[in-house]
């Protein structure tokens, strides 16, 4: 490799930026100018296909209006209300609290997309439930938030997976039914260490609801309960596209929080509609970023050039797959998600498709292993979060991940090397692969 290359030169540009502080978004687009100037390029020629690619991606607008309804959710009842449903689900047995939080987050994903929405929501009102008069330490709850949140973008719909459809072209129905069945697995996963570290450590047992009260709690979170039956209820019989469905999310989470729960105000409504502008303006930053760096991978031809490296090692699906989920795991302990999804990803698409793997199912495995990242130090966004929400020093909030962490990654590994855990159920829905 020539280190004097346009290129490696800005390979170093977006390197030194990004250790001096600079939003990686920021730093790619400044690198990307850097390169285009140095070959010299029309910039104007570049802008345009940049913009004309962004106004052809519809798909991109079911961003904010997730994130949007997972805010309007958050400042609304509909939290409390499931988390109560939750508890008469799985709050009579041992460990029922972690139980709740975890059954709490696999419904929250039905209705969210997003992760780090999960975490800052339910997970501030989980961690002070299960914290109450010293049932469980507080690092426990804090790290059983974090790892549970992760569940949020693999089950549907899921923001992560839209921004895979964005550079793979593959179908976002597909991929959102794709997700189900991982996702599922996932919490099972967490449920199975959870009730082992109960026991382990004598964690309480919760006074379950009574009979009388299940009728009443039931009905009280059926409406919160409905939206993922709505959400993918419509995108599968073809009544909406999920961008779509993602508008149907925003409106419907105003409607129950607005006027049936009448739970939320004017001044909430403006507060969620202003944080997830922010949130959108961060990833819409970062997208832009990733969007023209890959024009640069694009004429330097990286993706081609990866494909016949890797072609000449031989590599059969399976050890192909093995290599770019050590690749992801490891990525994930220092970059952050969409950085990963947006820039790394589609260098190893091409290959994908030359080796015949799904990529519906190569997508899954991408986004589950860019959750994972979200509780691995150094970087682990998630656990940033909750150690903020929770006061907790982030080291014994990291040595109560790690069980749940080795069970996760065993679930991955599953998911990797059995497609079916993937595609069973979108080929029951009429994939054809």
């Amino acid at each position: 490799m020539n280190f004097a290359s346009p290129f490696s030169i800005t390979l170093w540009t977006l390197s030194l930026l990004s250790l001096f502080g600079l939003p990686i978004g920021h730093a790619m687009i400044a690198s990307s100018i850097l390169y285009l100037f140095m070959v010299g390029q029309d910039m104007g020629t570049a802008a345009e296909q940049l913009l004309n690619g962004l106004y052809n991606s519809y798909v991109l607008l079911a961003v904010p209006l997730f994130l949007f309804a997972a805010e309007l959710m958050n400042m609304g009842s509909m939290t409390d209300r499931l988390t109560r449903f939750c508890d008469m689900l799985v709050g009579r047995f041992r460990g029922g609290m972690g139980h709740i939080n975890i059954v709490q987050s696999i419904i929250f994903a039905g209705m969210s997309g997003s992760a780090i929405a999960d975490a800052a929501g339910t997970g501030r009102v989980a961690i002070a439930m299960m914290t109450k008069d010293g049932r469980y330490p507080v690092s426990y709850a804090a790290a059983i938030t974090a790892v549970s949140a992760v569940i949020g973008p693999i089950i549907p719909p899921s923001i992560p997976m839209v921004l895979y459809a964005l550079i793979s072209d593959a179908s976002i129905g597909y991929l959102f039914l794709g997700g189900v069945v991982p996702g599922l697995l996932m919490g099972f996963a967490q449920m199975g260490i959870n009730s082992y570290m109960a026991h382990k450590h004598n964690f309480p047992v919760e006074k379950g609801i009574g009979l009388r009260e299940l009728p009443g709690v039931t009905l009280e979170a059926l409406p919160a309960l409905l939206m993922p039956v709505i959400l993918l209820g419509g995108i599968y019989s073809g009544v909406m596209t999920p961008t779509e469905a993602a508008a149907v999310a925003a409106a419907y989470a105003f409607l129950v929080s607005a006027v049936l729960y009448r739970s939320i105000t004017v001044r909430n409504t403006y507060q969620a509609a202003l944080t997830s502008a922010r949130s959108t303006a961060s990833i819409g930053m970062l997208i832009a970023g990733a969007l023209a760096f890959n024009y640069v991978i694009t004429i330097e031809n990286i993706p081609e050039t990866v494909r016949v490296l890797l072609g000449g090692f031989d590599l059969t699906p399976t050890t192909f797959m093995l290599l770019v989920n050590v690749i992801l795991l490891v990525l994930g302990c220092l970059l952050e998600g969409s950085t990963i999804l947006l820039v790394v990803v589609p260098i190893f698409i091409p290959t994908a498709q030359a080796l015949g793997i799904d990529l519906v199912h190569f997508g899954v495995v991408v986004v589950v292993n860019i959750m994972i990242g979200l509780i691995t130090p150094p970087y682990g966004l998630l656990l940033f979060i909750v150690a903020k929400i929770s006061g907790t020093p982030l080291g014994p909030i990291v040595r109560d991940t790690l069980p749940f962490l080795w069970a996760m990654i065993v679930a991955l590994a599953l998911i990797a090397f059995v497609p079916e855990t993937v595609l069973w159920l979108p080929k029951l829905m009429g994939y054809k692969g």
